[in-house]
């Protein structure tokens, strides 16, 4: 018997050709992730002192680096720091609320900082340079997945130049915080799963050209794009608990595709538990299993060293009928266990009366920034009212976008009901629904930088549908393509303007009072929901 499906004609369904040569879009890539990072490591050293979150995370990143494990700091550390002083630990174990791989990265990056001819260990620069590079390779990782989604280098590079210039992502690419590192390994696991879609459509493909009768194959053998993607999503647990609401949707997402891709090839009888053992349950073995495990390795500095604050709280515990040589790991898990029970009971009961709280309906309207650092006695703009400041604030003109952009990918999805739009709709969704869960919890703006990508895959998938608006019927499409380029040109310059506009106010560059308090439109900017 025939297979029911011809290979070029499932090519051409599963595969749609990028119509640009591999190293022409991974160039574009490095140019735009290239610009990206001359933006972010420009005066990377100003402010030239700990500011806002750098005072838990800086510092615990050199505890780690020096012990394995948090530390206490003296009272005075912040100020130790900026007057280049190293010696700032009590020699006691820290009790911190966020798992350690940001952490470790900041290390990494003021230890490469130190490489260089012109660096130093323990340095704003150096603190800073690891979110530095993390905020390049989002971008650089963003115009890759955009150009497979799309299939278009112009819109991949669009979506890149966007996240570059959005003014959140800028600020949490410039401070010793975590939260650039959490977008990075969400962006970079749900990338590693829109590969492994395209990598298992193309095993189809093949088979389907070999002559295989693909409506009963079953295992395609080992998918290491997934596995991928788990490692990707541990690391990213690994620095907030609140990748695990990506990990959710995703890992669910990856096991409808592949769902699809069997009922697709025309797989009819017993799809379901075909797919369930072949495809869901290892699935849930390659993102879940290797995310708990990652998780797990991630905390070895704790485990494996001595002093850690709760290390020893089970020790002597080990019940007596389990082998010596399991007593150690056991009584270490125990106490790591407890541990998170003491993190998750902080952030239960987390209570804050900070004048930039924000609730998530306010993020994607952009009503309440942070205020990360202000100094009202600045020198050097050459007149007597000088400030600077760091205003961790989206570029709103591009935020605003989005939320149309949402709207008309969602409606897109619902009438065609196009995997892409779904995709991005779903790193929308786990990056801002879950939040809306616990409204008495005070949160800040930058917790929705993970989603941000998402938001711009919206923007260029709209810009897609209106470049390409028209091309069923030749007679208008030339006005159509002409209309579509005015769109687009139109959102890239007002993205940039605003972004240059605001650039002073973001990157604590010195600047006249007025011109200041120009920039920043609404009072709750300056002073957040506090009031004047």
């Amino acid at each position: 018997m025939p297979p029911p499906f011809r290979g070029d004609s499932l090519r051409a369904r599963f595969l749609p050709a990028i119509p640009v040569p591999r190293w022409l879009g991974w160039l574009a890539a490095v140019i735009v992730a290239a610009f990206a990072g001359a933006l972010r490591l420009v005066d990377l050293g100003e402010p030239a002192r700990i500011y806002f979150d750098e005072t838990y995370y800086a510092k615990d990143a050199y505890g780690l680096r020096a012990h394995g494990h948090e530390h206490q700091t003296v009272e005075n550390a912040d100020d130790l720091l900026a007057q280049g002083q190293q010696e700032i630990f009590t020699g006691t174990g820290d009790f911190v609320v966020h798992p350690p791989v940001g952490k470790w990265l900041i290390a990494l990056g003021d230890w490469l900082w130190s490489l260089f001819p012109f660096g130093s260990t323990m340095t704003p620069e150096g603190w800073r340079f690891a979110a530095a590079l993390a905020g390049m390779l989002s971008v650089l990782i963003l115009v890759r997945l955009a150009t497979r989604l799309t299939r278009s280098l112009l819109l991949g590079s669009a979506a890149g130049l966007l996240l570059a210039l959005d003014g959140l992502h800028f600020t949490l690419s410039r401070i010793a915080m975590v939260d650039i590192f959490l977008t990075l390994f969400v962006l970079a696991g749900f990338a590693c799963l829109v590969i492994d879609r395209d990598k298992t459509r193309e095993r189809w493909v093949r088979l389907a050209e070999a002559g295989v009768d693909v409506t009963t194959v079953g295992w395609l053998g080992m998918r290491w794009w997934r596995l991928a993607a788990g490692l990707c999503f541990g690391l990213a647990v690994g620095t907030k608990w609140s990748a695990l609401f990506f990990l959710a949707v995703f890992g669910l997402l990856t096991v409808a595709w592949d769902y699809g891709a069997r009922r697709s090839v025309g797989q009819r009888r017993r799809t379901f538990l075909r797919w369930f053992g072949i495809d869901a349950v290892p699935a849930f073995v390659q993102t879940v299993v290797v995310t708990g495990l990652v998780y797990l390795v991630s905390w070895s500095g704790w485990l494996f060293t001595s002093g850690g604050y709760n290390r020893d709280h089970a020790a002597g515990t080990a019940p007596d009928w389990l082998p010596g040589f399991l007593a150690t790991p056991y009584e270490a898990l125990a106490a790591l266990a407890d541990y998170h029970s003491r993190m998750m009971e902080f952030h239960n009961g987390l209570t804050s009366d900070h004048s930039y709280i924000s609730a998530p309906w306010e993020w994607l309207v952009m009503r309440t920034p942070v205020m990360f650092h202000y100094d009202g006695e600045a020198v050097g703009c050459g007149t007597g009212d000088c400030v600077t400041s760091v205003v961790s604030i989206g570029t709103p003109v591009l935020w605003w976008i989005s939320l149309v952009a949402s709207v008309v990918v969602l409606a897109w999805w619902l009438t065609l009901r196009d995997w892409r739009a779904s995709a991005v709709l779903t790193g929308v969704a786990a990056g801002w629904i879950p939040w809306l869960a616990f409204p008495d919890r005070p949160m800040f703006l930058f917790y929705a930088l993970p989603m941000l990508p998402f938001l711009i895959l919206a923007v260029v998938l709209m810009l897609g549908l209106v470049m390409g608006a028209g091309e069923e019927s030749p007679r208008f499409a030339p006005y159509t393509r002409a209309l579509g380029g005015v769109v687009f040109g139109v959102v890239l310059l007002l993205v940039v303007a605003n972004f240059a506009y605001l650039y002073p106010v973001m990157s604590a560059y010195p600047m006249d009072e007025g011109l200041w308090r120009e920039r920043l439109w609404f009072d709750v900017w300056i002073y957040g929901s506090g009031g004047s």
